[in-house]
């Protein structure tokens, strides 16, 4: 009859491992593990500590139990009363404290009542120890027994679940999975506990949760087979295999071969992800559910390139066809041209045919999207993107919005995180505006921070304020200028001043700058405004070229300035000083020739945010160590979960920034 029963698996750990009762054995649901967990059935358990029995032992306890006491009732208050002392015998030797006794293989059990019950241990040590304390007066059950209780201290009730999943989290891998196939469910592991800590300490006030799964996709490539392995040498053979295991991934998704597999790969594992997990919570998609992707390394890269659809085989169609469309220089017959000419019509031909064929497949068919579900967040980690769109010709726009690289239809938020020191991450930022390489990223806030401020809210700072000297005039006129280029250097972790400090600072740099201008337009002006020189054109020649002394407490609108005969220069200088249109050309000069609107362009929301470094941490050790940081840090773990659980409050408002 046991055979011909089927028991369902009983879902454990969130839904996340699910346990075979009548083999015994735990495991993952979303995910291969090799070795599988055991599992005991927990019935008698030892008081104190509420550890279990051994399960062969508590199963025989568990059937003398059921013999002796089936069908009596327990007392909720049951009181031992008991005309002879616990332990007591009379003459002829019968133990009347104990009601039953069941012998076991080292130990055994007395049951004084339905409900107390004592293990004691058959050990010869254990039987010298009782017989001693039983003349000292101790009762047996005080001295040497343990007592036991059948089920555990908390009973199971219906509401002893954990909370509803609002937010499904696809944690991504990048490089070396082969080398360790089952770090990434490792790494998701110490993500989900450090989100669980985040979700007790700062969102505990939130009926549902957010869930990490691990995407492990490089296992199931079979790629080149073991060609690669069999042409390494085998000298240093153990660099040259951890080398095959991590760096060759990069080779792989660069080749044209083998990058299709690689994509196929990860974009059918998120699908399976998300359709079993939709399967066994049928609630997720009715109630509006989110979904995000975590990627970390060249996984972001790949996940990228699954979302935008991007393929460098279009792209090199797409340059051949431009080179063919290219005339022919070189001399020709009447023939040749005459053949070429015909060629030319025929592939243009087929070319009307085939986008006529494709427009008939597209309109009557329907395409299916790479992702069954629409990425809410899509957060970089230790992300090479940028130099892989850099090189794909990507370039800054003037828009600032995130859709320059990645469509809003398509993710409704991109976010790159990444440690100063990491050598492998770059920044998103300039790929959008080209003037924020001078703006500094976000810091992400420590976990411990009381009252942060919101992301939304925190003022862009600069990296660079101004630019340096480019003559010996400029420096001379701006060495007593409090601007950000002479004051002392800041050190990366603070990364310079608020936009209001540096704008101060640059509108008096701005102010020197305009005086230099001022007297090299004059000199100009005066060598070709008189016919014949005279010497009071000579002395302002001569004034021009003397340094001009000035205390260091002397403001920039107090400074001698060279003179003119019409006071046009005077009132131009004074119009360049009070300009706040020439602050923007001072902070980035490679935009002069952008007007006065575009230099001004802000994001619509910032994308890179950046770890903070430690008090103590070394950068040399931090550049081995950062890149894969990320998983086990408490400050990544509230940043995620800040974005995810954002979308419940509604507040997806626009940073209200001073204008620069």
């Amino acid at each position: 009859m046991e055979e011909l029963v089927t028991v369902e698996p009983v879902c454990v750990r969130g839904g996340l491992y699910e346990v075979d009762v009548t083999q015994g054995e735990c495991y993952p649901v979303y995910w291969n593990q090799a070795d599988k967990i055991p599992v005991m059935r927990g019935q008698w358990f030892i008081d104190g500590t509420w550890q279990p029995l051994e399960e062969e032992e508590s199963n025989l306890i568990e059937q003398e139990h059921l013999n002796c006491f089936r069908g009596q009732q327990m007392q909720e208050n049951f009181d031992i009363e008991v005309s002879k002392p616990i332990d007591g015998k009379d003459g002829s030797g019968i133990n009347y404290s104990a009601v039953h006794s069941f012998k076991l293989s080292r130990n055994h059990v007395d049951w004084h009542s339905m409900d107390e019950v004592y293990l004691y241990s058959d050990a010869t040590t254990s039987k010298i120890a009782r017989t001693v304390t039983q003349k000292l007066g101790f009762s047996k059950a005080s001295s040497s027994g343990t007592r036991l209780h059948r089920g555990y201290v908390e009973e199971a009730t219906l509401e002893d679940k954990p909370s509803q999943t609002s937010h499904i989290v696809f944690v991504v891998h990048g490089i070396g999975q082969k080398m360790d196939q089952g770090r990434i469910i490792k790494n998701t592991a110490m993500m989900r506990e450090a989100a669980r800590k985040i979700e007790e300490r700062h969102f505990s006030n939130h009926a549902t949760h957010v869930e990490f799964l691990p995407v492990e996709w490089r296992s199931k490539l079979t790629l080149d087979g073991d060609t690669v392995d069999s042409i390494t040498p085998d000298k240093v053979r153990g660099l040259r295999d951890m080398l095959n295991s991590s760096a060759m991934d990069i080779m792989y998704y660069t080749s044209p071969l083998y990058r299709d597999e690689l994509v196929k790969g990860l974009q059918q594992e998120l699908n399976r992800l998300y359709s079993l997990f939709c399967s066994r919570n049928p609630d997720f998609e009715e109630k509006g559910g989110k979904v995000s992707i975590v990627s970390h390394s060249l996984g972001c890269v790949i996940t990228y390139d699954i979302m935008t659809g991007w393929n460098p085989v279009r792209l090199y169609e797409q340059l051949l066809q431009k080179e063919e469309e290219l005339p022919d220089e070189r001399w020709m017959s009447y023939e040749e041209r005459h053949l070429l000419d015909e060629l030319y019509i025929t592939k243009r031909r087929l070319r009307e045919i085939e986008e006529r064929l494709h427009g008939l497949k597209t309109s009557s068919i329907t395409q299916t999207p790479a992702l069954k579900f629409k990425v809410e967040n899509f957060f970089c980690m230790g992300s090479p993107l940028a130099v892989f769109l850099a090189l794909r010709g990507i370039r800054p726009g003037n828009t600032g919005s995130q859709d320059h690289i990645l469509p809003r239809e398509i993710c409704n938020r991109l976010l790159n995180i990444f440690h100063p020191t990491d050598p492998v991450a770059y920044r998103l930022e300039p790929l959008i505006l080209k003037h924020y390489s001078n703006i500094s990223p976000v810091q992400i806030h420590w976990y411990n921070t009381s009252n942060p401020l919101p992301y939304e809210h925190m003022k862009p700072n600069f990296l660079n304020p101004a630019k340096e000297p480019t003559s010996v005039s400029e420096s001379e006129n701006i060495a007593n200028i409090p601007s950000p280029v002479t004051s002392p250097v800041l050190s990366r972790r603070h990364y310079g001043e608020s936009i209001t400090n540096i704008g101060k600072a640059s509108i008096l740099g701005a102010a020197s700058i305009g005086k230099g201008l001022g007297g090299m337009l004059f000199s100009r002006f005066g060598r070709s405004s008189t016919s014949q020189p005279s010497e009071t054109s000579k002395d302002t020649v001569e004034d021009e070229k003397k340094p001009v002394a000035s205390p260091a407490t002397t403001t920039v609108a107090t400074q001698t300035l060279p003179h003119s005969s019409s006071g046009f220069l005077d009132s131009a200088y004074f119009r360049l000083q009070e300009s706040f249109f020439y602050l923007p050309q001072l902070l980035f000069p490679e935009n002069v020739m952008q007007s006065k609107d575009d230099s001004l362009v802000e994001l619509e929301h910032r994308i890179d945010f950046e770890l903070r470094e430690g008090l103590v941490e070394s950068r040399y050790w931090s550049a081995v160590t950062s890149h894969t940081a990320y998983w086990s840090s408490l400050d990544v773990a509230l940043f995620l979960l800040t974005f995810m659980y954002k979308h419940e409050h509604g507040s997806d408002t626009k940073p209200s920034l001073d204008p620069i």
